[in-house]
């Protein structure tokens, strides 16, 4: 069983950065797919970014509401994914959860929560004025 552990999240002005991580139980590297998701109370989980972990390639995708402020990584040597989030806004607020696809190829229009196969337990973050 693959386990994903997010961390870094916390509370942070309406501005301010934060940087959230995830380890992986399993090598990373190769044509799999990890990315981030996060889900405000009461609302559905939206995805945010993907990336695809071959190392070697620069397949990063992420979503228009947080293009230009947030990027997403990954250390294939360390078997590590990072959310790189700034300029933050109250919007952000929410559980950041990571996810993982292995073996299955590109991350373009990877996006539903169905295209991946392991998930986190969530990190929170919290964006205050």
């Amino acid at each position: 069983e693959v386990q994903l552990v997010e961390s870094g999240g916390g509370s942070v002005q309406v501005g301010g950065s934060l940087s959230l991580s995830c380890a992986t139980s399993r090598s990373i590297d190769g044509r799999n797919c990890m990315g981030w998701f996060r889900q405000a109370p009461g609302k559905e989980r939206k995805w945010v970014a993907t990336i695809l972990t071959l190392t070697g390639t620069d397949h990063r995708y992420s979503s228009r509401y947080v293009k230009g402020r947030f990027t997403i990584s990954a250390d294939n040597a360390k078997n590590i994914l990072y959310l790189q989030m700034n300029s933050l806004k109250p919007e952000d607020s929410a559980m950041y959860y990571c996810a993982a696809s292995f073996g299955g190829g590109e991350c373009y229009a990877r996006f539903r929560r169905t295209d991946f196969d392991y998930w986190g337990q969530g990190t929170q973050v919290r964006v205050f004025s």
